[in-house]
């Protein structure tokens, strides 16, 4: 639906010039053009200058959800309140993902997901890498599996299949659940099998990263040296198990104190978030406040990243994002990824907010909006290399991340 018809429904008056400031400045739907940019795009000095100085075989995107429907077999589920329009938000989300993938079709999600992710792929700078990441059950704390509380489940065998057929293309992320028996039998095959990290959405997926029940986990995964990608702060696009208490980035600690690399997506952007440090019960604080406490604790250098996937987004962009770009002291531990296929979801960014707001110029966003028609990835990227506050932008170290996933380099 354009613009156009959704305001001739509305009617005129009040409501339809509300809807007009309200309406997305990029659309409501990802259009889906090919990959492979028109000239015009991929010769403008806005593309080339981002990515000119850029090592194409360093830049390994961590974040990569691989989701379907199960429709083409692999063990791939998702929750079915997500494709009821008696859950209508779970439903409108979820069409919003597929969409912003392009694999919006009823009969054939899973192809079509991995079809878009390989013409992405071939549209990005040659030797670039995306890792596709798995996303395990909820358990409850006696290590039983609780699907009506799963938002969706990828098998580590899908994920590591997918990969091994496309292995110039794809690399892997496991997703491994602590509170299963079977947890570090599961850690050793995902190894094995090439797994480059292991995944976690502790407030959809159900797991307290404090918890003891986490020890024998932590212990195996500093024997093999895998880093923990795991969410911190708010979580708004997957549902599941909703223990919003356990993304506070505190909680990171143990795992930290085992010697781990833990990489806090998002870098805890979003939300509150009790200060358990303050030994306060009433005493809740800024997620991003609180992350920014442990990356400015000597003790986890080496050990504490931040990874600035979905920063750019309407609700995250703001203090996080200013003060993420302007402590070029944490660039070093900062990770670029997309949070793919987020980036496609039109609503989710405001280009003109950003223009405004003077990260990046009027040239830029006119750029970026045709740019994110074509190839979200390469949207996501370039935005994130325009970006300016206080004269100060992101250095190119934090888009070279293969070294944080890859022990050879």
């Amino acid at each position: 639906m354009n613009r156009r018809h959704f305001f001739a429904i509305l009617g005129g008056g009040a409501l339809a010039m509300a809807a007009f400031r309200l309406w997305p400045d990029q659309g409501l739907l990802n259009p889906c053009f090919p990959a492979k940019l028109p000239q015009i795009l991929a010769g403008d000095d806005v593309v080339v200058s981002a990515l000119a100085d850029l090592d194409a075989s360093q830049l390994w995107d961590g974040h990569v959800h691989l989701i379907g429907t199960g429709d083409g077999g692999g063990g791939v589920w998702v929750n079915p309140h997500m494709r009821s329009i008696l859950h209508p938000l779970q439903f409108a989300q979820f069409k919003l993902y597929t969409n912003a993938a392009c694999a919006d079709q009823a009969s054939s999600v899973d192809q079509l997901y991995i079809e878009r992710l390989i013409e992405l792929h071939e549209a990005m700078p040659e030797g670039a890498r995306l890792l596709l990441l798995a996303f395990d059950h909820t358990y409850d704390e006696h290590g039983h599996q609780q699907p009506e509380r799963s938002a969706f489940y990828t098998p580590n065998e899908y994920a590591a299949r997918i990969t091994r057929q496309y292995p110039n293309r794809f690399e892997w992320i496991a997703s491994i659940h602590p509170y299963r028996e079977d947890c570090v039998e599961a850690l050793e095959t995902a190894v094995a099998q090439g797994a480059r990290a292991v995944k976690w959405l502790p407030p959809g997926m159900g797991m307290n990263p404090a918890s003891p029940l986490c020890d024998r986990f932590y212990e195996a995964m500093a024997r093999f040296d895998v880093p923990l990608l795991s969410h911190a702060g708010e979580e708004k696009a997957v549902h599941g198990a909703n223990a919003q208490d356990y993304g506070n980035p505190l909680l990171l600690r143990r795992a930290l104190d085992h010697g781990l690399r833990v990489i806090v997506a998002h870098c805890a952007s979003l939300g509150e978030d009790l200060d358990i440090d303050s030994g306060r019960k009433d005493k809740r604080v800024n997620s991003f406040d609180l992350f920014a406490r442990m990356m400015d604790e000597p003790r986890y250098e080496g050990l504490l990243f931040g990874e600035i996937s979905a920063i750019t987004q309407i609700n995250r962009a703001g203090h996080a994002l200013e003060t993420l770009i302007s402590r070029t002291d944490w660039h070093s531990r900062l990770i670029n990824a997309s949070d793919y296929p987020l980036p496609g979801v039109m609503p989710l960014f405001s280009l003109r907010g950003m223009m405004h707001k003077g990260y990046i110029t009027k040239k830029q966003a006119a750029v970026l909006s045709g740019l994110r028609k074509h190839h979200v990835l390469l949207f996501d990227l370039i935005l994130k290399r325009c970006l300016q506050i206080g004269g100060k932008k992101f250095h190119k170290t934090i888009f070279h991340t293969r070294h944080v996933f890859d022990k050879t380099v």
